[in-house]
């Protein structure tokens, strides 16, 4: 019934779309310019087509499909027909997806996001990963100290939300069960340790989709050529929600602090017997197989060291020689004469990494990794080489949906920059909007379109065109467009992180054995202080144009106030 229902809705917005619009014929001197022009507010239909049909469907795959093809239809009817320019809007869509692709950038991104995959995936095989989970495991001795480790963990899965939360959860269920820690404290932990920090690491399934959208939306909304690999680290100090959902763990696990109703929960854990009554339901149950070691493997730490570490130091040499080679082929004689005569000085680092491919130079240290991760499989007799390339290829396929979402937003964003959706909104927006209060729209939008779809990668796609754009126009310095950026990212990963519909919440709930819904009601007070220190002191001062190093502090100092405020201490079990 509800599909039905979902379907007329579907075909009545796209009606809307098709009957509202009229053929306008666009300057060939700035097309973009002329359709913001002509079309007015019909340009905002790609995104809020986009949007509404991710709350409706829940599915950002269909939403960014429809959201492009509504697009395409709009430039289709400047020199078609009605019937005309709906055969060419599909045409139009197969191209921008195609030429998409064909990008040598956005192919070394979807490249290295897939390779990524595969070396995770065949860590997680050799028993690495289960291996440093159980090493940390074994520091646990309290209530404070498992609730540590588990933190730390959840830091040292880095490289994927999913895998964090099919790793940490299992491990560090019976250790918090023998301190009487509470499912919804583990799960809240195992959640505010998977997005937030894989939305931060330079190495990660995340980074290719976030460098990706930034570098599209500084090229295609902007026309502006940056190294967005610089401008994803630029944003880090300014990622707000993940640096202090992250600190906000930390201070209660060492405060044993909780309040609203994850004190409830944790007062009942300490008085309970969690080994001889078991506090979650059926639905809880997970298969978590796919990351699971191979059976009667010996575990060793040194199976992840290993290729993880090759991957992150390979990374770091490979974005030094993609710069190198890249300013010694340029004209800047000044940054070549730094480079021959102080290699590996802190300014000729810089510049270096300011110049490197990070699609080229992601793609070839995870290439790389795999590699090794792969001959260490072989050499241990853990796999043949046979079984080992499928491991590698196993793991990419979670990952395949990350490169369809990257397609679509690529697509979506080169459609809206056809129209002129971010001229458009500028010329609505200058001068009403307070520039200061940019950063914190753009955050909540991102969260409530993130908390509707269950989706963080979905959100990013949808808001990145539009944001840099729009903060650009607003304030063409780079500082407050970086803000602005980061807010995205930002806003997407809290919404995520809230959403009782979310992969990670869901993965979280089931990891730590706890009921879904007691997971959602205990961490969203949590998320929601954190989010609105996140505005409050975050991006409202950062909008201002005050520094990190000013507003980040302060942020901290507020949420560990926050933390001694509100929060009641929960006593160690005896």
């Amino acid at each position: 019934m509800n599909n039905k229902r979902n379907f007329k809705i579907i075909i009545m917005t796209m009606m809307m779309v098709l009957l509202s619009t009229s053929v306008v014929f666009a300057s060939e001197v700035d097309i973009a310019t002329s359709n913001a022009e002509h079309y007015g507010f019909l340009t905002l239909i790609p995104p809020i087509v986009a949007i509404v049909l991710a709350f409706i469907t829940k599915n950002v795959i269909i939403s960014l499909f429809v959201g492009t093809l509504a697009g395409t239809f709009l430039v289709s009817l400047v020199d078609h027909s009605f019937v005309g320019a709906l055969i060419q809007a599909f045409l139009d869509f197969v191209s921008r997806a195609l030429n998409s692709l064909a990008d040598p950038w956005n192919a070394g991104i979807i490249l290295q996001v897939l390779v990524i995959g595969g070396v995770i995936h065949l860590v997680a095989k050799m028993g690495g990963a289960k291996a440093v989970a159980e090493a940390l495991a074994r520091k646990a001795k309290t209530a404070k100290s498992t609730q540590l480790v588990t933190l730390l963990l959840g830091l040292a899965v880095f490289f994927d939300d999913y895998a964090n939360s099919l790793i940490v959860g299992p491990i560090m269920k019976p250790v918090a069960d023998k301190m009487k820690i509470s499912r919804e404290r583990l799960a809240f932990i195992i959640d505010a340790t998977a997005a937030p920090i894989a939305g931060l690491a330079i190495v990660s399934t995340w980074i290719g989709l976030e460098v990706g959208l930034i570098n599209d939306a500084f090229t295609n909304g902007l026309g502006i050529e940056v190294d967005a690999f610089g401008v994803f680290l630029e944003t880090i100090p300014y990622r707000f929600y993940n640096i202090l959902i992250l600190a906000f763990v930390f201070i209660t696990s060492l405060l044993l602090k909780d309040f609203g109703p994850m004190y409830k929960a944790e007062i009942a854990a300490r008085r309970a017997d969690l080994n001889k009554e078991e506090s979650a339901d059926e639905s809880s149950k997970m298969d978590h197989s796919e990351l699971e070691p191979k059976e009667g493997i010996k575990l060793s730490i040194w199976n992840a060291i290993i290729p993880i570490g090759v991957l992150v130091v390979t990374a770091l040499i490979c974005f030094y020689y993609s710069g190198y080679s890249s300013i010694m082929a340029g004209e800047n004689v000044a940054v070549q004469e730094i480079m021959t005569n102080s290699p590996i000085s802190f300014k000729a680092i810089q510049e270096a990494f300011s110049a490197s491919d990070a699609s080229v130079a992601l793609f070839q240290s995870a290439l790389i990794a795999s590699i090794v991760a792969i001959a260490m499989g072989v050499y241990k007799k853990i796999f043949t080489l046979s079984e080992a390339i499928d491991t590698w290829i196993d793991g990419m396929k979670p990952l395949l949906i990350t490169g369809v979402i990257l397609l679509l937003a690529w697509s979506l964003s080169s459609v809206i920059k056809d129209l002129g959706t971010a001229k458009y909104l500028v010329n609505m927006l200058s001068g009403s909007l307070p520039n200061f209060l940019l950063p914190t729209i753009i955050f909540i939008l991102g969260s409530v379109i993130s908390f509707a779809t269950g989706t963080a990668y979905g959100t990013m796609g949808i808001l990145m065109p539009l944001a840099i754009p729009l903060a650009h126009s607003m304030n063409p310095d780079m500082g407050f467009v970086i803000v602005s950026t980061s807010a995205v990212l930002t806003g997407a990963i809290f919404g995520d992180h809230c959403s009782p519909i979310s992969d990670t919440t869901i993965l979280s709930s089931m990891g730590a054995g706890c009921n879904h819904i007691a997971h959602v009601n205990t961490q969203m007070w949590y998320a929601l202080f954190v989010a609105g220190i996140t505005i409050v002191f975050g991006y409202i001062p950062a909008g201002f144009g005050i520094q990190w190093y000013i507003v980040l502090p302060i942020a901290l100092l507020a949420t560990f106030l926050g933390v001694q405020i509100l929060g009641k201490k929960v006593e160690e079990s005896k």
